[in-house]
């Protein structure tokens, strides 16, 4: 889940479930099984000032919250490293920070050259991913969000002697529209003999089950338990047994139910209904997966939260809270800068009105501050050597003919595009090429209609 879809029927879901009969959600953070396959995922994007705050938005929403429902939380990272069983593949919206740094950086910046301030300074995407991509060292990463298709291998440092290397293949891929590389197949290693179903992740049940006192559906905000001396309690990673009970709890069928359940009429184009506002609904999936395993129902406690504050006029209070929500008044957020991807200023995205007015832009030039310096250091090569199976295309970074040199770590520059074509791309300045922020208001037709709306 990411910042263009939209937010109401995914907040029906945090647990995750079907948004339509055969397309699953991972939820606001989730692990899944597929054929062996172990796949997991975080949604949203990063924003510090509400990081440390609670899942208490719900439609309809206002203009604060339209934005800050789909940003994430520190209880969902917290969560996913409770995790010990290793990850196959894992999905985030925006990339992880640093990521940039084991790829052909210097073809991302000839591509898309306005990142070129972030990459140096080591603050584009999210901190919070990086720290989950170092804690999992899941053998894939797929991520979205900064429209350009960019491969990465990183090769992970060991704890031990004995401990055998980990490495991750990174992949993001471009807006899918003509001539762009939105779609590449991989191959993964799997289990033929697996049934054809999603399934639980017996684990990732038992972590939910295990932090399930620690849901929080306020603004307030607030820090996961750590080692400290502060909290009682700061590991909730689960033991072989409380894996053992949830596969007792389901007597060994982990596959998970088709029970998409309609909770919003179809679109009936001989009805035209305008200006609809979301209702808070509580879906039977996340009702179902609560009772099952003994979980909060996320949604179900901030509707007993709202009727609880409906009787106390708390209304005002409330909207002076959300008004705050810019983290201006906040404790400084654990990590140095809130750049994440850059929604506000990619001239690639496809932006939602207003959807700059919640990042600053002159965050984006700030340094690693002394208490946080870089995840990585930013003196990697520009060229490094590409997994096989995320070979880049020759519209990316090698010349189509270079395959050899490709493996073995060089490359052949490609011819830039003509200065009036990359004007034309950079749209949205003014005629000395000060770029701008640009709203668009797309339909598929519109589209489609071209052979490139971006040139």
């Amino acid at each position: 889940g990411g910042n263009q879809e939209a937010s109401n029927p995914r907040q029906e879901l945090p647990y995750g479930g079907w948004v339509a009969p055969n397309i699953y959600y991972l939820g606001y953070a989730g692990v899944v099984r597929f054929r062996g396959v172990r796949i997991g995922g975080i949604s949203g994007i990063f924003k510090s000032h509400d990081y440390r705050k609670g899942h208490f938005e719900c439609p309809p929403y206002n203009q604060q919250t339209i934005r800050s429902a789909y940003h994430v939380r520190n209880i969902e990272v917290f969560k996913l490293k409770q995790l010990k069983r290793p990850i196959d593949i894992f999905m985030s919206h925006d990339w992880p920070r640093s990521i940039y740094h084991y790829g052909n950086k210097k073809q991302l910046l000839k591509m898309k050259s306005f990142f070129r301030q972030e990459v140096e300074s080591n603050t584009l995407g999210s901190p919070a991913a990086s720290e989950l991509l170092q804690h999992l060292k899941p053998t894939y990463w797929f991520s979205a969000h900064l429209h350009v298709k960019f491969a990465a291998f990183m090769q992970h440092e060991t704890n031990s002697k004995d401990e055998l290397p980990k490495a991750t293949k990174f992949l993001a891929l471009d807006k899918c529209l003509p001539h762009r590389d939105f779609l590449q197949i991989i191959d993964v290693e799997h289990d033929p003999n697996a049934g054809d179903s999603l399934e639980y992740d017996a684990e990732w049940i038992a972590v939910l089950k295990a932090t399930n006192s620690l849901v929080n559906v306020t603004q307030s905000s607030w820090n996961m338990p750590e080692k400290n001396g502060l909290h009682a309690k700061w590991d909730y990673s689960v033991t072989e047994e409380a894996i053992k009970e949830v596969l007792e709890e389901l007597n060994n069928d982990l596959k998970i139910p088709c029970n998409f359940t309609l909770t919003a009429a179809c679109y009936d184009p001989s009805k035209p209904q305008k200006n609809m506002e979301p209702v808070h609904t509580i879906n039977p999936q996340t009702t179902e997966f609560c009772a099952q395993f003994g979980l909060t129902d996320i949604n179900d406690r901030i509707q007993q939260a709202k009727e609880e504050s409906s009787g106390r006029g708390e209304c005002e209070e409330e909207e002076e809270e959300e008004m705050d929500s810019t983290g201006s008044a906040e404790e400084p957020s654990e990590y140095n800068t809130d750049n994440s991807g850059l929604s506000s200023f990619n001239p690639d995205e496809i932006m939602l009105d207003d959807e700059g007015g919640d990042e600053d832009l002159s965050t984006c030039s700030v340094d690693p501050s002394p208490d946080h310096p870089p995840e990585f250091s930013t003196s990697f090569s520009d060229i490094r050597i590409m997994p096989d199976s995320m070979a880049v295309s020759s519209d990316d970074a090698m010349d189509s003919n270079n395959e050899e040199l490709e493996k073995s770590g060089g490359s052949k520059q490609v011819e830039e595009k003509s200065s009036t074509e990359r004007s034309l791309k950079r749209i949205g300045g003014d005629e000395n090429g000060n770029s701008g922020v640009k709203k668009i208001k797309r339909r598929n037709q519109a589209i489609y209609a071209a052979e490139d709306e971006d040139k």
